[in-house]
C-alpha cells in the first residue's frame, strides 16, 4: 500500500503520511526524539527508520505540536487517540490453501456485532460459535464494522481507522484466527465497511489533510468525503486500498458496503464503480469474492450481470423493501417508512419475490412525493439478500425490539419460512434464529460533551412519533452511552436450551436443511426466474419461480385473516407451516397465517 507502514527487505520500516495542510511532519517512534521526515512529492512525506520493526509503535507530531496515530494504522492497541503499532501483515500462518471461497447462490448469511454477539464480546467468542453456526445451515458470517472507533463499544459505524481492527475485539491476528477456522468450516465471512463518514471523535484528518473532505457537499456528519473535488485521487486511492488490504491480509470473501447513498460523488466512475472494478480485477480473479450494497435509493444499475450471468461490479444488495413489506404485515405497523407499504402490500411483497425492489422508480409518499428506484425485474434473484431483521431495523427502534417481540409467533413462522425458501439469499440477525430475549440497541462509548449531545439527539429523533410526544416517555429510552445499555443487547446464549428458544432453532435448522436440499442446487443459471405473481388477497399471494434446472418453485402465503381458496400447486409438497392442516393443503385452501413451498421437477 503506498499508505502506512511497510516492513523493508534489509530491516527497519518504512513510514508515510498524506498531509496536504501542513509543511512539516515529524515522526515519534517508540516514545524516543521526533525524527523529521521527509517530503515525498504531492504532499508525501516519508521516512525510513532502520532500528523499527514489528511491534513498535509510533505517532506523527504536526507542525503545532499535535500528535495523530497513523490513518492507515493497521493496529491502535490503546485506542484511536493513542500510538499505532507496526505489523507484519505476512506474519500470520494461512493454512488453507485450498480454500477459493462459495458460491453467492450458497449464501445464507448471518450478522453479527463481536461486542454483543458473545459473553466475552471478542473475535475467540465468535470462533466459540462456529460449529453451531455451521450445524445450523449458516454459510456466511457478516461482521458489523470492526474498524477502530472510540471507546469500548459501539456499533462499528462511528469508526476512525478504518484499517485497524478495534482492540477491545481482540488483536489484527485474532481477527484472523477467526478466518481462518469460520473457513475450516465452510463458512464464508463478510466484513461490513463504512466509506461514506467518519465517526464524530477521534479523526484528526482535518488537522493535516483538509481536502480529505469536500465542503462543496454536506452530509449529516458534516463535509462528505471529498470522492469529487481536487486532489481527490489519494482519497479514492485510500479507500479502494481499505477495500483490498481486508480481503487480501484477512483472506476475507467479501465487503458489506454500507450506505453508499449517503457517499456524495458526481464523478465517472463514481467511487463504487472503481472500487468495484479493482476489486473484480484484484481477489476476484482468483476466488469468489462478493460485493454487497446498502443503497436505499434503489440503483439497480450497480447489480447487472454480464452475458455469463456474473456480476459487474456488486454482487447483490440489502432489500430493505421487502423487510418493511413483510414487517408491516407480521406487525401491523404503519409509521414511518411502513406507511408506503400498508395500502396494497400483497402487490408490493410479490414484487419484491418477484422482481426484487417494491420501489422501481415510483413515488414514495414517505418521501414526500420523490421518486425512488430503478426497474430491477431483470435481475436475478441472487442480486438481491432478503431480511426480517438487521442491525439497522431493530437497533434503530427507541427500545430495540426484535420482531419476536412484535409479531405472534404463528406469523413469524410465516414469514421465517418466506425468508428461508425464497430464493433470494437469506439473511439471520444474530440472535433471530432463537428468538432471543434481548434487545438490540444502540450504544455507544464517547467523551463526556459528545456522549451528553447523542443521548439528547438519539432522544429529540422520536420526537416526531405520537407515542413519544411526552418528554417523560421520552426520557425512557436507554441512554446510548450507558454501560447498562450495551449489557442488554449481549445475547444469553443458556437460552438455547430452554423452550420456547430451542423450537425455534430447530425451526431454523429444518428450513435451512430444506433450502440446502431443494433450493440451493437449482439456483445458478436460473436467469430472473420468468415469474409469476397471483394475488390472492390484500395480504395472500402465491409466486412461482422456474429454477436453473428448469423445475418450478411455487409458494402460497396468507397473512389475512381470512381463508382463502385457491388452486393448489403441483409437484411435491416442501414444507407447510405446521398450522395447515391436510384437507387445506389437498382442497387448496390457504388458513390465516399459513404458508406452502412446492416444487415440480422438470
Amino acid at each position: 500500500m503506498p499508505f502506512g507502514t511497510a516492513l523493508l527487505p534489509g530491516g527497519g520500516v518504512r513510514f508515510r503520511l498524506w498531509a496536504p495542510g501542513v509543511e512539516t511532519v515529524a515522526l515519534l517512534i517508540d516514545d524516543g526524539h521526533a525524527l523529521p521526515m521527509s517530503p515525498a512529492g504531492e504532499s508525501w512525506f516519508e521516512l525510513r527508520v532502520a532500528s523499527a520493526h514489528a511491534g513498535s509503535r509510533y505517532r506523527f507530531r504536526l507542525s503545532d505540536g499535535l500528535l495523530v496515530p497513523d490513518p492507515a494504522s493497521r493496529f491502535n492497541p490503546e485506542g484511536v487517540h493513542g500510538p499505532s503499532e507496526v505489523l507484519d501483515p505476512s506474519a500470520f500462518d494461512w493454512t488453507e490453501d485450498t480454500w477459493h471461497g462459495r458460491p453467492w447462490e450458497e449464501a445464507v448469511i448471518y450478522e453479527l456485532h463481536v461486542g454483543s454477539f458473545s459473553p466475552t464480546g471478542n473475535f475467540d467468542g465468535v470462533m466459540a460459535r462456529l460449529d453451531y453456526l455451521a450445524d445450523l445451515g449458516i454459510t456466511a458470517l457478516e461482521i458489523m464494522p470492526v474498524a477502530d472507533f472510540p471507546g469500548r463499544r459501539n456499533w462499528g459505524y462511528d469508526g476512525v481507522l478504518p484499517f485497524a481492527p478495534n482492540a477491545s475485539y481482540g488483536r489484527p491476528e485474532d481477527f484472523k484466527r477467526l478466518v481462518a477456522a469460520a473457513h475450516e468450516r465452510g463458512l464464508m465471512v463478510l466484513l461490513d465497511v463504512v466509506y461514506n463518514h467518519f465517526g464524530p471523535e477521534g479523526n484528526y484528518l482535518h488537522a493535516y489533510a483538509p481536502t480529505f473532505f469536500n465542503p462543496r457537499h454536506k452530509t449529516p456528519w458534516g463535509a462528505a468525503i471529498n470522492f469529487d473535488g481536487d486532489s481527490n485521487r489519494t482519497v479514492r486511492d485510500f479507500f479502494i486500498h481499505n477495500a483490498l488490504y481486508w480481503l487480501e491480509e484477512y483472506c476475507l470473501d467479501g465487503l458489506r458496503l454500507d450506505a453508499i447513498h449517503a457517499i456524495c460523488d458526481d464523478s465517472v466512475p463514481d467511487i463504487i464503480e472503481e472500487l468495484a472494478a479493482a476489486v473484480r480485477q484484484g481477489p476476484c480473479r482468483e476466488r469468489q469474492v462478493h460485493l454487497i450494497l446498502e443503497n436505499d435509493r434503489n440503483q439497480a444499475r450497480y447489480l447487472d450481470r454480464d452475458a455469463t450471468g456474473r456480476p459487474r461490479l456488486a454482487t447483490a444488495q440489502w432489500n430493505d423493501d421487502v423487510h418493511h413489506v413483510l414487517h408491516m404485515l407480521a406487525t401491523g405497523e404503519t409509521d414511518g417508512y411502513y406507511a408506503d407499504y400498508a395500502v396494497d402490500p400483497a402487490r408490493l411483497l410479490g414484487r419484491c419475490l418477484a422482481e426484487g425492489f417494491a420501489f422501481q422508480g415510483e413515488v414514495s409518499p414517505f418521501r414526500d412525493g420523490q421518486r425512488r428506484g430503478e426497474r430491477s425485474s431483470h435481475l436475478p434473484p441472487s442480486a438481491f439478500v432478503n431480511f426480517l431483521q438487521t442491525h439497522d431495523q431493530v437497533g434503530n427502534r427507541a427500545f430495540g425490539e426484535r420482531l419476536c417481540h412484535l409479531a405472534p409467533p404463528e406469523v413469524l413462522e410465516v414469514v421465517t419460512a418466506v425468508l428461508l425458501l425464497a430464493p433470494q439469499s437469506p439473511l439471520l440477525f444474530m440472535g433471530e434464529e432463537f428468538a432471543a430475549k434481548q434487545p438490540f440497541l444502540f450504544f455507544c462509548d464517547f467523551g463526556p460533551e459528545l456522549a451528553r449531545a447523542v443521548t439528547e439527539g438519539r432522544r429529540r429523533e422520536f420526537s416526531r412519533f405520537a407515542r413519544f410526544a411526552d418528554p417523560a416517555t421520552r426520557e425512557s429510552i436507554p441512554d446510548p452511552n450507558a454501560e447498562t445499555t450495551f449489557a442488554a443487547s449481549v445475547l444469553d446464549w443458556n437460552d438455547i436450551e430452554r423452550s420456547p428458544h430451542k423450537e425455534t432453532i430447530e425451526c431454523h435448522r429444518q428450513l435451512l436443511s430444506l433450502r440446502r436440499q431443494w433450493i440451493v442446487p437449482r439456483l445458478a443459471s436460473m436467469g430472473n426466474g420468468a415469474p409469476n405473481v397471483t394475488l390472492l388477497s390484500k395480504r395472500a399471494l402465491a409466486v412461482r419461480w422456474q429454477l436453473g434446472d428448469g423445475s418450478l418453485l411455487s409458494l402460497r402465503v396468507n397473512l389475512g385473516k381470512d381463508v382463502i381458496t385457491t388452486t393448489p400447486p403441483d409437484g411435491t409438497l416442501i414444507y407447510a407451516t405446521p398450522n395447515f392442516d391436510a384437507a387445506s393443503l389437498a382442497g387448496g385452501q390457504l388458513p390465516p397465517s399459513t404458508a406452502s413451498w412446492h416444487l415440480q421437477a422438470k
